[in-house]
């Protein structure tokens, strides 16, 4: 179960102190900013928190984290959303100061993002473990100094070869893709919804 925060909550150790209210979950939605990325392969992430924003009446604004941001109480638990509005190769920057303005531990960290190693449409979650190549999570490990910080993978699948991994991520689904894409980005919301309800091993257990 999450870890509920309080005033008196002790400082974070591993990314400086607190500045703002606790959370019991801080959700980061990667991506790149500006209309010529939406709905890319690479944005699938950020698209999810939306999703989240809408369902609970979240207005994401601009905060000097650079990310755009609002908070939500889903079954009784505060959750954070965010989309950091640097660039997916400097993600990090942005978690960070959200981690610190939240007061959140890595494992109340929850970052969605898209996932070369799984086919399209396949929906994993995680805790910890390696980065799969991945420049957002590396920037993040980068600056909170960890890689303990759950995931909620999407699959964009695999483009042919390795040189065209820039090109593939940064390019739309195909027509029929995007029809299920649309489903499993639903999926997500629901699987960030049980982490913040039950845990992430019994939500795990739940969707995979």
């Amino acid at each position: 179960m999450l870890r509920r925060g309080g005033r008196g909550a002790p400082r974070n150790s591993r990314t400086g102190s607190r500045s703002g209210t606790p959370a019991d979950l801080l959700v980061v939605g990667l991506g790149n900013p500006g209309d010529e990325y939406a709905r890319t392969k690479h944005n699938v992430g950020a698209e999810v928190v939306e999703i989240l924003a809408a369902r609970h009446g979240a207005r994401l604004k601009k905060g000097k984290e650079r990310a755009s941001v609002d908070e939500v109480t889903v079954g009784g638990k505060r959750l954070a959303l965010a989309i950091p509005l640097t660039y997916m190769n400097d993600s990090g920057a942005a978690v960070r100061a959200l981690v610190r303005r939240y007061g959140v531990e890595p494992t109340q960290l929850v970052v969605v993002h898209d996932e070369l190693d799984l086919p399209v449409g396949a929906l994993k979650l995680k805790a910890g473990g390696g980065l799969a190549g991945h420049n957002g999570l590396r920037s993040i490990k980068s600056h909170l100094h960890t890689e303990d910080f759950l995931r909620v993978r999407i699959g964009v699948g695999k483009p042919v070869s390795k040189e065209q991994g820039a090109d593939h991520v940064l390019s739309k689904f195909a027509k029929r893709e995007r029809t299920e894409i649309d489903v499993v980005l639903q999926t997500a919301a629901d699987a960030v919804e049980a982490i913040a309800a039950d845990g992430i091993d019994a939500a795990m257990n739940q969707y995979h």
